[in-house]
């Protein structure tokens, strides 16, 4: 699969974060940090990743076009193989702990860290879910705080599979991780039998109407603020009694947005974390 790199010039980190946010919801799927070196002097910019064939889609292209034209973001385009996208994580993909070491995250070619209690390998794969964004790692963190012992648990937007394999080595018996890309679904199957729970974990490849009529203890949800608004509600109708409902994708300011929504559908706010202008809030069922 071929991937377009657009470089976009950014004024400062939060400006990036407002690209990021926008292009998520256009199909883009991975990102940079922001990098305050860019391609124009004495700004910033940030990487963003779409599959080729996804933007040649019409709409999608003028979408992407209009946006960055009408808030004047200038950029560069490129189109980047998968051989040299491989190539290039392997040269700049370093691994991450997260939750003070209790969890570290490397790739197959990293060495093994001894002392951490979970162990996440996973082959970065131009899949969102590397550890790396604060979205995920705020995710990752509020997991480490829970008990997954025994329980069922729905991965939406699974990605790489970094937060249900998380699950399943935290206890979890039954983990569905469910993804509309094909190719993060191909890379979720490499995921889990590299990290040893394949007989926990599921992938899917579909969308939320995949898992309609099961009913799970945790509902992970790692996406973005139109998905999670338009899919809550199905959220809910799959979460029992009691259960909880991480999601993350969001920026801080759609907090507020979030919480009304799933009030009204009877999701309670138990806990709101932020990081570098990213939110992650969890939600019981009543």
């Amino acid at each position: 699969m071929n991937y377009i790199e657009y470089n976009i010039n950014v004024s400062d980190p939060e400006a990036a974060e407002i690209v990021v946010a926008e292009l998520a919801d256009m199909g883009f799927d991975s990102f940079s940090d922001y990098l305050p070196d860019g391609f124009m002097a004495g700004a910033g910019s940030v990487k963003c990743y779409i599959p080729a064939a996804a933007e040649a889609d019409p709409d999608t292209h003028t979408r992407i076009q209009n946006f960055l034209y009408e808030d004047g973001y200038p950029y560069e385009r490129n189109e980047i193989e998968q051989q040299n996208w491989n190539a290039e994580w392997e040269a700049h993909f370093e691994p991450i702990d997260i939750g003070g070491g209790m969890c570290h995250i490397r790739a197959p070619f990293h060495p093994a860290k001894a002392g951490a209690k979970h162990e996440i390998v996973i082959m970065p794969k131009m899949s969102f879910g590397t550890g790396h964004h604060a979205t995920t790692c705020l995710m990752a963190e509020q997991m480490l705080a829970l008990d997954f012992g025994g329980a069922s648990v729905l991965d939406m937007g699974s990605g790489t599979g970094i937060l249900a394999i998380l699950a399943a080595q935290r206890g979890a018996v039954v983990v569905d991780a469910v993804d509309i890309d094909e190719w993060a679904y191909e890379n979720c199957v490499e995921n889990i039998q590299t990290n040893g729970v394949q007989t926990a974990v599921c992938p899917i490849l579909g969308d939320v109407t995949a898992v309609r009529g099961k009913v799970y203890d945790y509902i992970l949800a790692n996406i973005n603020r139109n998905i999670l608004l338009a899919d809550m509600e199905c959220y809910a109708a799959s979460l029992r009694k009691g259960g909880l409902l991480l999601v993350s994708g969001i920026l801080d300011l759609d907090v507020d947005t979030l919480v009304g929504h799933a009030a009204r559908i009877g999701l309670r706010r138990t806990a709101v974390n932020t990081r570098d202008g990213w939110a992650q809030i969890t939600f019981e069922k009543a």
